[in-house]
């Protein structure tokens, strides 16, 4: 059972393409140590924690001589296997979020169940292939991986946005954001399952 204090989960991934581990607390103040060798996705990760209040320390090594695909997804598996430990049974949970994330000209919405289901629905487009050398198409591969691990279904949509940078950060803040309040303790579930199959897993 996750109990409402202490919830804390760490993961240690190795494969021929990537080291990766991950610690991270739920009832956090958003700090953050980070590194991947990916600049661009550290930025981002930074913004995951800081937003969502979840401590997050990450550390990765991977084969940035090919790409930073692996790393990405790697470090998305890891990060949603540490939150699923975290919350364990997912007794007492709130469950459910939704927001539409303003910065500037871009507006995003981004919406989870914390259900046990993992899903992505991705409804983001960039205008170019790449944030400096970040390859675009890597920020679905992440919340996909994070979503699938992390047994969440999770809604993102891109509303409007000129600046593909912009873009990418409102993704990561607006998940961030509804991780925070679903995955925050509702003291009227009173430690029950927020679910009538008695079960989220």
């Amino acid at each position: 059972m996750a109990e409402a204090e202490g919830r804390t989960g760490s993961i240690s991934r190795k494969t021929n393409e990537t080291s990766v581990s991950v610690s991270v607390a739920i009832d956090g103040t958003g700090a953050s140590t980070i590194s991947t060798g990916v600049g661009f996705f550290d930025h981002m990760l930074d913004q995951l924690s800081r937003h969502s209040l979840i401590d997050m320390t990450i550390e990765a090594k991977g084969d940035l001589h090919v790409d930073d695909h692996h790393t990405v997804e790697d470090t998305g598996i890891a990060i949603g296997q540490a939150i699923a430990k975290a919350l364990g049974d997912r007794r007492g949970i709130t469950r459910y979020a939704s927001i539409d994330l303003a910065m500037d000209e871009t507006m995003t919405r981004a919406a989870v169940d914390v259900s046990g289901r993992p899903f992505l629905v991705w409804n983001v487009a960039f205008s170019a292939p790449k944030i400096g050398t970040f390859d675009t198409e890597l920020v679905r591969e992440f919340f996909h991986a994070l979503a699938q691990n992390a047994g969440i279904t999770l809604h993102i949509q891109n509303i409007y946005g000129a600046n593909n940078h912009h873009i990418a950060e409102t993704c990561f803040k607006a998940v961030a954001r509804v991780l925070r309040t679903a995955t925050e303790i509702d003291p009227r579930q009173a430690g029950r399952i927020p679910s009538t199959k008695g079960t989220l897993a």
